[in-house]
């Protein structure tokens, strides 16, 4: 019997060979054997590898071994973690705060400091690039991510494979790599193409050409390559009925959330059901009943004593700045009488705001200054949320000054500058908002405020015109108007950045969006292909589309010819 057919003794202490023990030697810890047939073993505060016959291979000590793997083994010293050889000698001098095990010539090491990157086999990096992780290599590809935490293939030098990226991946496992993005998860090939239209909660990676999947409704199933059900499983966890009338009477959501922030609940909290009644001017069943409605919605908890507010509940805090106290007012009054008018603005294509209201959405927020605070105060809410890392993603090599056309409150510019010392920045918006004192601070902290219309020329100009979430509120006429404003603002060699949705053909991300910009003004989410072509139409062409971290994408336009004039 040899290593290879000997297994850990039932306390871990040592190795047996068949029934009886391999050695006479006893230990605190023991892994299994690995070529060259060397195993990790630990006694008090010292670690090594033994042979088979029990004796050390070496006479290092180390805090922590770990197995061999294509001749090389992880151990932990004073000084950090390396790698050593069967003969306890390093591989090299450089030391990490982690490292995993070699695969396929590499191996994925942590730097002092959270960079992942690969070692080659004799200590060198495999390339220069830096990475927020990097994972095990499989048939000479491996997983990184990036620092908004999007993931793609590389090769063994490090170049980037395919050029697609997801929020989770895995290596390829016959062909197919399973994949998350935005709508769950699939498989992908080796060109990064999804194998087939669905999406699903879960995937198992193939075995002879069929996988486990779980469903977003909570059912299992096995599937063929091409996404077709081969054997059900698990039925739903709802019926479709369920499933359908769950969706109609998603308004309950939106109506129990309005009401809690318009009478506070949530500043009330944690409170007795009575303390809540008395601050919130409800009587005790009422007071009951909402709380239960929310409890319902995962907004509030209880214990014995009270009722407390759950960290997603917490947003509707008028102190959490999160403006998710606005978005509820928000949402669930003008917005929500326009949208009972969406079947007539699907025929017409006209805004169901305009029917209700009597004027566009815009017009009627410029002479109603608390409508109009409310709206900012929701929209500056999702801003800071969604631009917090945007400067990392906007086409900033070679900028001095930019223009946040249509930036409302300020939240991107503000936080552009925060981050870039370098760069000065200007604010433009309609005279209403510039003047409101949300915005009217930002002049205290750098940002140059001005007003102007976005339908008229503008009076600044920039190097870098930003529009973030602007344009998807108009249709093409206007929005190309906005564009061709945008082009003329420009300086010789300066550029527009879009931050939008764009929307693809294999998953519906962004569609109730689209119908709500439909319903209350008019505009719409585009596609890449709509995107090019408005874009081409005001005189400019899409040099790059980057995904944004929390919200779209950003897409870049350069003039056509190379300039603005």
């Amino acid at each position: 019997m040899t290593w290879r057919e000997s297994r850990l003794s039932p306390d871990g202490t040592h190795h047996l060979r068949g029934d009886a023990p391999q050695y006479d030697e006893r230990f605190d810890e023991v892994l299994k054997f690995h070529e060259p047939g060397l195993a990790p073993v630990r006694r008090g505060a010292a670690a090594w590898h033994i042979r088979a016959d029990g004796s050390d291979a070496y006479s290092r000590r180390f805090e922590r071994t770990f197995g061999f793997y294509e001749g090389l083994a992880a151990v932990v010293g004073g000084d950090g973690w390396h790698h050593v050889g069967p003969d306890g000698a390093d591989i090299d001098t450089a030391r990490y705060e982690w490292c995993g095990n070699f695969q396929g010539g590499r191996c994925t090491v942590r730097e002092h400091g959270g960079a992942y990157f690969h070692l080659r086999a004799d200590g060198i990096p495999a390339y220069e690039a830096r990475w927020r992780y990097a994972g095990d290599f499989r048939d000479g590809i491996g997983v990184v991510q990036s620092s908004d935490g999007r993931s793609t293939h590389v090769d063994i030098h490090g170049e980037i494979v395919h050029g697609e990226w997801f929020l989770d991946l895995d290596v390829f496992h016959k062909g197919f790599a399973r994949a998350r993005g935005e709508d769950g998860w699939t498989h992908v090939d080796t060109d990064g193409r999804p194998a087939y239209t669905r999406r699903f909660a879960a995937v198992e990676p193939f075995y002879n050409g069929q996988a486990r999947v779980e469903r977003f409704d909570r059912g299992l199933e096995v599937i063929d390559e091409v996404g077709r059900t081969v054997q059900p499983l698990r039925a739903a966890a709802e019926t479709p009925l369920q499933r359908l009338s769950s969706l109609m009477v998603g308004f309950w959501g939106t109506q129990v959330i309005r009401a809690a922030a318009g009478c506070h609940i949530i500043e009330h909290l944690p409170g007795a059901v009575g303390d809540v009644a008395d601050k919130a001017s409800l009587s005790p069943d009422g007071a009951l009943r909402l709380l239960r409605g929310l409890w319902e919605l995962g907004l509030v908890d209880r214990d014995e004593q009270s009722w407390l507010p759950t960290d997603t509940g917490a947003l509707l805090h008028r102190e959490s700045l999160s403006g998710m106290a606005d978005a509820a007012q928000h949402w669930g009054t003008e917005h929500y009488a326009a949208w009972a008018e969406l079947g007539t603005s699907l025929a017409t294509g006209e805004p169901g705001f305009e029917r209700v209201y009597g004027r566009s959405f815009f017009d009627w927020l410029s002479d109603k200054p608390d409508h109009l605070e409310c709206y900012h105060g929701a929209m500056r809410g999702y801003a800071e949320h969604d631009y917090g890392c945007l400067h990392d993603h906007l086409p900033l090599a070679g900028v001095h000054h930019v223009v946040d056309a249509g930036g409302g409150s300020g939240a991107l510019i503000a936080n552009l500058l925060a981050k870039r010392s370098d760069i000065t920045g200007t604010l433009l918006d309609l005279p209403e908002v510039v003047a409101s004192p949300l915005v009217a601070r930002l002049a205290g902290e750098g940002v140059r405020l001005v007003a102007a219309d976005l339908f008229s020329p503008w009076p600044c100009s920039a190097d870098l015109v930003v529009l973030a979430r602007v344009l998807h509120g108009w249709d093409d006429a206007r929005a190309r108007t906005i564009l061709r404003n945008a082009r003329q603002a420009l300086e010789p060699g300066g550029r527009v950045a879009l931050v939008e949705i764009v929307l693809a053909d294999h998953h519906p991300g962004g569609a109730l969006l689209d119908l709500n910009m439909l319903a209350i003004c008019g505009g719409r989410e585009r596609t890449h292909e709509a995107w090019v072509s408005l874009a081409g139409s005001a005189g400019f062409r899409v040099s790059n589309v980057t995904p944004a971290p929390t919200y779209g994408s950003v897409l870049t336009l350069t003039p056509e010819g190379g300039s603005s004039a």
